[in-house]
């Protein structure tokens, strides 16, 4: 399809904390030819309250975002976790409740995409244009590996950049911890599982440590900094995008 209507699902930790990566995954999409919008309607993909057994509220927030983003060619979130919502939450949500919000839920799941899976397996991107002299490793947030299988797709297109090199974790597959609420509600837990995970990564020798999604790398950027660790992190979308030197690391002032 040449150049396909693109809606951009924000996710409210971009939009509150990072914007950046919004404005990376913008970039990132229309190199690749895609027309990109970013529907005013938009709101949260309904996750918390699913997650916390609220299912009226959850479908009350997933038919305003069936209806807002419904009509574009594809949907595309710079976050695993708000696209699996999307894509395999979504139609189990209106089953023996509403089945016409059924019907269009299944139609959304169906173009709902992870950004860099997106690129990599729908797009056939398979080289970006930018370049920074790192040393990095990749952290694999639990929501976008086990339910969207995105895995090689972001190394992939890592690879490409130059200057970069890539070292991987022992356990790359680990969580952090953050969990959504399971942070809130296991905090002691939460607490133990980031320090495992920050350990792993200094044991890598990287200076930059990537992820795809804002749950992760919020959490990650917190433990670093009370550990007193000189490691910086970003999401993977700004180093695709050539953006490093725009804005200063998750956690940093400018």
């Amino acid at each position: 399809m040449a150049h396909p209507r693109v809606a951009l699902f924000v996710t409210c930790l971009v939009d509150i904390h990072r914007p950046a990566v919004g404005f990376a995954a913008i970039r990132l999409l229309e190199e690749a030819g895609c027309r990109v919008e970013v529907p005013p309607s938009q709101t949260c993909c309904g996750q918390p309250a699913y997650n916390a057994g609220d299912r009226g509220t959850a479908q009350d927030i997933a038919r305003r975002v069936i209806d807002a983003f419904l009509g574009y060619d594809f949907v595309v979130a710079p976050s695993g976790s708000c696209a699996a919502m999307i894509a395999h939450h979504y139609p189990a949500l209106f089953a023996g409740v509403d089945p016409d919000y059924r019907a269009r839920a299944e139609r959304l799941a169906a173009k709902t995409h992870e950004l860099t899976s997106f690129l990599a397996d729908v797009l056939g991107v398979r080289a970006v244009s930018a370049r920074l002299e790192a040393r990095a490793t990749y952290h694999d947030s639990c929501s976008g590996l086990r339910e969207l299988g995105v895995k090689a797709q972001p190394r992939a297109l890592l690879a490409s950049v130059a200057g970069l090199t890539l070292t991987e974790m022992k356990e790359p597959e680990i969580c952090c911890g953050f969990g959504g609420t399971f942070c809130v509600k296991y905090a002691d837990i939460s607490t133990r599982m980031v320090g495992d995970k920050t350990a792993d990564i200094a044991a890598t020798g990287a200076e930059l440590v990537l992820a795809g999604d804002m749950g992760c790398l919020l959490n990650i950027a917190g433990r670093l900094k009370r550990e007193g660790s000189p490691v910086q992190v970003r999401h993977v979308a700004e180093v695709l995008a050539g953006m490093t030197r725009e804005v200063p690391p998750i956690g940093e002032a400018r």
